[in-house]
């Protein structure tokens, strides 16, 4: 392919036509290029790079989840992508700490990157020992959206911000017909919403605790799997939802068959219209006695960085060219304005067609933040955890099985 245009396509593990060895062309593997959002956008600013820079091409190799599986078995043959576009969780947290990608912090500064990026995304990709893993870019408001139409017709007035409230929501909406909050419980979504509800009871440093040693015993832990408990007893999650993934959740939501989600920014902006207009978004509701003085949502900015290979070192000029342009403040802002993205990086540009995803931005202080519990999961317990996750959504799962769901998980981690 001429070297104005890129390659959208490839997919698997083996990289083409020497790609691998052309110092002329970078290798990307990245998840943008399928359905993600911001995949279209970062298709085009791929184009504009090989314009502005006619004698480099970029190479992108796109897949989904089984990304950091593929780029693994990449690395063992020394076959791997120059730069690596996906997020801190499961097996990227052991990535840079075995040579699979090669600490950036070196870099940081010569390429006048250090104050484009906000510091806590900075601090979020650095590891226990100091380096930093990648270039943070994409970050994630993940607060509760609820359909104030859907609400209003079952005459609940207020969305809810205790869990007595929610609970009354719950059985007006279901008297409706209406799913009162949908939720992925066999899949990822469902384990963050269990991690968010737990810490109700948790400070952030007893969140840390349990969620890098699988120890729920303490009382704040057990307190917070009651709530869940109490909430799932109620009704107030989605029929069936120990089955449900992601991609139905959305569906519920969107198609005005729930009253409410717990939904990352990405996901905000996929919300149309006629559902977007009737929604606000806030917190997930205190219980009594709750360790946050707010309803609580969940804030990232681990969602999605630049990781260099070490095949990306023996290129490194061409590849220190594609990440500063990339975060040249018109690129940053293309993300903002087309894709509704968060960004890890500073910008001015706020969305306009995307408002729920500004309104996110603007919950400020009027919520409080809980821990994402993404980096501190050792990634042998992930799996296990979204296992134990359904479990505990499957109605009639005691408190102390959904316990012992959760810190078995952990065992062999």
């Amino acid at each position: 392919m001429a070297a104005g245009g890129a390659s959208f396509g490839l997919s698997g593990c083996g990289l083409v036509d020497g790609a691998e060895a052309d110092p002329d062309t970078i290798v990307v593997h990245t998840q943008l290029g399928t359905t993600a959002p911001g995949s279209a956008t970062y298709l085009a600013v791929v184009k504009r790079f090989e314009k502005e820079n006619p004698g480099l091409r970029i190479k992108n190799l796109i897949n989904g989840d089984d990304l950091p599986q593929v780029y693994e078995t990449s690395r063992l043959a020394r076959k791997e992508a120059d730069v690596v576009m996906v997020n801190l969780y499961d097996k990227t947290l052991a990535w840079t700490g075995v040579d699979a990608t090669v600490d950036v912090k070196p870099y940081l500064d010569d390429w006048g990157l250090r104050e484009r990026i906000v510091p806590e995304a900075l601090a979020a990709w650095t590891d226990t020992e100091g380096r930093l893993r990648a270039f943070p870019y994409f970050a994630t408001n993940w607060p509760v959206a609820y359909n104030t139409a859907l609400l209003g017709a079952a005459g609940v007035g207020d969305v809810p911000t205790t869990g007595d409230a929610l609970i009354r929501a719950a059985r007006k909406l279901r008297a409706k017909g209406v799913s009162p909050v949908t939720v992925g419980g066999e899949d990822w979504t469902g384990q963050k919403l269990l991690a968010q509800i737990i810490q109700t009871c948790l400070t952030a440093d007893e969140a840390i605790h349990a969620y890098s040693t699988g120890d729920f015993g303490s009382r704040g832990a057990r307190e917070g799997i009651d709530y869940f408990v109490a909430l799932r007893d109620a009704g107030v999650f989605a029929d069936k939802a120990q089955g449900l993934t992601s991609d139905l959740m959305f569906t519920q939501y969107n198609t005005g068959r729930a009253a409410a989600e717990s939904a990352q920014s990405s996901a905000l902006a996929q919300v149309p219209d006629k559902v977007a207009r009737h929604t606000v978004v806030g917190g997930w509701p205190l219980a009594p006695h709750a360790a946050h003085p707010k309803p609580t949502i969940l804030r990232a900015f681990t969602l999605l960085a630049l990781w260099i290979s070490p095949n990306g070192t023996k290129k490194l000029s061409a590849v220190e060219k594609f990440i500063r342009f990339m975060y040249r403040p018109d690129i940053v802002s293309r993300f903002i304005r087309e894709s509704g993205r968060d960004m890890a990086v500073k910008s001015d540009t706020v969305t306009t067609q995307f408002p729920l995803v500004g309104a996110a931005q603007r919950l400020g202080d009027t919520v409080s933040q809980v821990v994402l519990p993404d980096v501190y999961v050792p990634p042998a317990a992930n799996q296990p955890l979204i296992s134990a996750t359904s479990v505990a959504f499957t109605p009639g799962t005691s408190a102390a099985k959904v316990r012992a769901g959760l810190e078995n998980a952990y065992r062999g981690a």
